[in-house]
């Protein structure tokens, strides 16, 4: 089953948009991260810090990890800006040149506008087939429309090709006619197939709505729909609707989950803790925090300590921000 991308106006675009709703499900935005606007907050003091910590003998990462960390995604760009204004270098270079490694990572992802860091991330899992399905869902599933709308508006100006287009050229069947549909895409295919049913049930109804037609469908069959989905689908499609399914019962459960599974890897998977992390410092990660405990009977600060090693651990202990006892 394949899916073609059309051309939709501004108004059609907004219209999609308003009715997927996904996002909502993560409570009240902005209320339940770890890191909040800083209040005694200078730009010029911020500025003249970070360029007295890749300036003098030595780089003072302590310095860069506590200023970046305690300050707002928008106040962070308030700062490049500042930096750039009175030095006449960019920040994100310079800091760039600094460090190295990990730190480095978590470092250009904290200075980036949060619709670059999505397309990015999106473009890497679009040409990295193994992590296409994990990414994509989380992205365009977990994002605000207008967080959406603006990611892939960034996507096309980065990289001169519409995000549909990636999708439409790197996936194939239900998983590329999810993924289209979440950016607001998806054309009827075709031809009758039990995909028309499920791909329209999990993208157009708003996350209230699919949660009572899951309680519902639990009653009726006996059967957890996650069941129904394992039987009958496999591969990418199983693992997107799976995946799309955890988000809309419980987002926070859902990142607690992928968190938990990047912490377990032999070597912790980096990108995914800094992606997460830093994604949802600013919205739920306490939410996260408290599903990770209830869940698995440990801190997520504790578990990102035990794992975590090197210059980066610091810094993504400061976006987890406290143990939960």
């Amino acid at each position: 089953m394949s899916a073609s991308a059309g051309k939709m106006g501004p108004s059609l675009t907004q219209e999609i948009l308003s009715h997927l709703g996904l996002a909502s499900k993560t409570a009240a935005w902005g209320t339940l991260g770890t890191l909040r606007t800083f209040l005694n907050f200078s730009v010029d003091k911020d500025a003249q810090r970070l360029l007295r910590a890749i300036t003098g003998q030595g780089v003072d990462r302590s310095a860069i990890v506590d200023v970046l960390t305690n300050r707002s995604r928008e106040q962070r760009q308030l700062i490049s800006r500042a930096f750039q204004e009175r030095t006449q270098q960019d920040l994100l270079k310079s800091l760039q040149a600094a460090l190295s490694g990990n730190l480095e990572r978590i470092v250009m992802a904290l200075l980036q506008p949060t619709a670059q860091f999505d397309a990015q991330e999106l473009r890497t899992a679009l040409k990295a087939s193994d992590s296409a399905v994990d990414v994509a869902i989380e992205i365009l599933a977990t994002r605000t429309p207008p967080q959406l709308q603006e990611c892939l508006a960034v996507y096309k100006h980065d990289f001169q090709v519409e995000a549909v287009d990636d999708i439409t050229s790197e996936t194939n069947g239900i998983l590329q006619d999810l993924l289209l549909a979440l950016v607001k895409a998806l054309q009827r295919a075709e031809g009758p197939s039990t995909e028309e049913t499920w791909v329209p049930l999990f993208t157009q109804r708003n996350p209230e709505h699919l949660i009572r037609v899951f309680e519902q469908y639990q009653r009726s069959t006996g059967q957890e729909l996650e069941e129904a989905v394992q039987n009958r689908f496999h591969g990418d499609a199983q693992a997107a609707l799976l995946g799309l399914a955890s988000v809309i019962k419980n987002t926070p459960l859902y990142f607690a989950d992928k968190l938990h599974q990047a912490l377990q890897e032999t070597e912790p998977n980096y990108q995914v803790l800094i992606r997460i992390l830093i994604s949802r410092c600013e919205t739920d990660l306490l939410s996260i925090r408290a599903e990770f405990k209830k869940k698995f009977g440990k801190s997520l600060y504790s578990s990102l300590q035990d794992a975590v090693k090197g210059d980066c651990q610091s810094a993504l202990l400061a976006l987890c921000r406290a143990e939960d006892v």
